[in-house]
């Protein structure tokens, strides 16, 4: 027994049909993070005469935040922040807070 179907499926955003697409975006991911990274580093050496009472760096990495999709031209690509920890703020009064030139605000 055959089966009519009138239902079409249809290609979802996330999926790759040519290889150029995916090379592309496997690029673009890697470029992204290379420039968070890049980015973090520059403000840790901004930041590394800030200094706790006891000498230690008041400024250091704690890890990526969660993987956050960034709408490009090519699609999606999913990319993480780099969080860093401000040892200090209560201490000191005000916290540190490291902000990213390059991904959206909601993508943080």
């Amino acid at each position: 027994m055959t089966s009519d179907s009138t239902v079409v499926s249809l290609r979802q955003p996330d999926t790759v049909d040519d290889p150029l697409t995916a090379v592309l975006r496997s690029g673009a991911r890697r470029l992204l993070a290379q420039a968070i990274e890049a980015e973090a580093d520059a403000f840790l050496a901004m930041m590394k005469s800030v200094q706790l009472p006891d000498g230690r760096d008041r400024l250091v990495r704690h890890g990526h935040g969660p993987e956050r999709q960034v709408l490009t031209g090519i699609g999606p690509v999913v990319v993480q922040r780099v969080r860093l920890r401000d040892r200090g703020a209560g201490e000191a009064g005000e916290r540190i807070r490291f902000t990213s030139a390059i991904l959206p605000r909601w993508a943080e």
